[in-house]
């Protein structure tokens, strides 16, 4: 199943690493362990932000996406589902037409 993922990063330890000049390799581990089909970085409106794609088979590998953000970044992690056209398309929604 696919996941939007929505990440805040504070503004520490984020700045520091990015003084230390490790803000790069930090996030390039964290995304080796994630795999992100696609990831966007932007401000979430007071900060650094982060906007990614995963597909997940199971609600057990969340974890595996939340803590190496939580651990490197102290990052809160929000998860959305997703839905393909495909995926609306056979959801039955016509079970819920009324006349």
């Amino acid at each position: 199943m696919k996941f939007i993922i929505e990440v805040d990063f504070p503004h520490e330890p984020f700045t520091t690493y990015v003084r230390q000049g490790t803000a790069g390799e930090k996030i390039g581990e964290v995304l080796g362990a994630i795999k992100p089909e696609v990831i966007y970085f932007t401000d979430n409106g007071v900060g650094r932000g982060a906007m990614m794609i995963v597909d997940l088979d199971s609600a057990a590998q969340a974890p595996h996406v939340t803590e190496p953000l939580m651990h490197s970044f102290n990052a809160s992690v929000h998860y959305r589902v997703a839905m393909s056209p495909e995926d609306l398309q056979s959801a039955g929604l016509e079970r819920y037409a009324t006349g």
